[in-house]
């Protein structure tokens, strides 16, 4: 049993074990059945020739180094991948954890000396949010759309289309409004330290993103990879012909299966951000944290509220 899979950005209970079998849009299956099935067909054609007493055989020991150098290649190859998707993975929950907490501490901790300052610490609040939006989209290579244009005034968001790095311009905008708390005095300088570590863990979570996303797996490796891949599993008919004749097609297919299938998910995890089925749902991960943000902004502060029930307290305190 399978348990708390994220599919389609969302988590599902448990799913039988050959549910999870039969899904072809998180499978790699469409992305490698032509050359599994060149190489099964060429199986084939080694044993027909095989039958009618052709030279094509080769001793099966001839395979075991070969085997066991590109068991290490894909293993390295798949855990290097891996790696770049977890290292994704928990800077994003990096950035959530953040949001919520900056979120709760301009709520909680910028005082309210005028009617105005509700509404801009609302728009701040929610520019949080427009920060991790333009993060996703910046990862995508994408430009500023309208996912963005109800998080900020309408300047603001065109102001925004015209930047080069949208995300560095939406942190600017939450400092610059951060200093100007201080300098009214909305905030201590203890407070304005605390807030200023948040906003450069979002912009770090978001640097260390994008150092996976151009620090790509060196070209020579992926085809040096590649090449083995074909050349191993091409020769594999003739080591094994003379043990399985007829089913030498079957066999190779099945193999070639397991090693293109490796290399595939490899491909497939080691750039997180996309749109692709096995990639980061960061779409649901925005939309969880501007739901957060929301049911934040419902949420009145009132220190004094909690002033009075402690001297209530105290009062009935015998």
């Amino acid at each position: 049993m399978f348990t708390n899979r994220v599919i389609d950005g969302r988590y599902r209970e448990k799913r039988e074990w050959l549910t999870v079998i039969l899904q072809m849009r998180y499978s790699v299956i469409p992305a490698i059945i032509f050359r599994v099935t060149f190489c099964g067909f060429f199986g084939c054609l080694i044993s027909l020739l095989n039958y009618f007493n052709f030279p094509v055989t080769l001793p099966a020991k001839s395979s075991i180094v070969p085997s066991l150098v590109l068991g290490l290649l894909l293993v390295f190859r798949t855990n290097t991948a891996y790696e770049r998707f977890w290292q994704g993975r928990q800077l994003w929950g990096k950035i959530v954890n953040t949001v919520r907490n900056f979120a709760r501490q301009i709520w909680v901790s910028v005082e309210e000396n005028e009617p105005a300052d509700r509404k801009v610490k609302e728009e701040i609040i929610r520019l949080l949010v427009a920060f991790a939006i333009a993060g996703k989209l910046y990862l995508r290579r994408q430009s500023v759309n309208r996912e963005l244009e109800g998080y900020m005034p309408k300047k603001w968001y065109e102001k925004l289309k015209t930047m080069n790095h949208p995300p560095i311009h939406i942190a600017f905008w939450i400092s610059d409004y951060l200093q100007h708390q201080y300098e009214r005095g909305c905030i201590n300088p203890y407070q304005l330290t605390a807030m200023f570590k948040l906003l450069d863990r979002m912009v770090e979570a978001l640097t260390c993103c994008e150092g996976i996303l151009n620090t790509p797996i060196p070209l020579a490796y992926s085809i040096h990879l590649r090449q083995l891949l074909l050349i191993y599993c091409l020769s594999l008919p003739f080591q094994i012909v003379n043990e399985f004749h007829f089913w030498t097609g079957v066999v190779v297919a099945l193999i070639s299966f397991t090693v293109f299938g490796i290399e595939e998910i490899a491909l497939e995890i080691e750039n997180p951000f996309g749109y692709d089925p096995n990639d980061l749902p960061l779409d649901a991960i925005c939309i969880a944290m501007h739901r957060n943000i929301e049911d934040l902004i419902t949420l009145a502060p009132s220190v004094r509220h909690w002033k009075r029930t402690q001297v209530n307290l105290e009062t009935h305190n015998f």
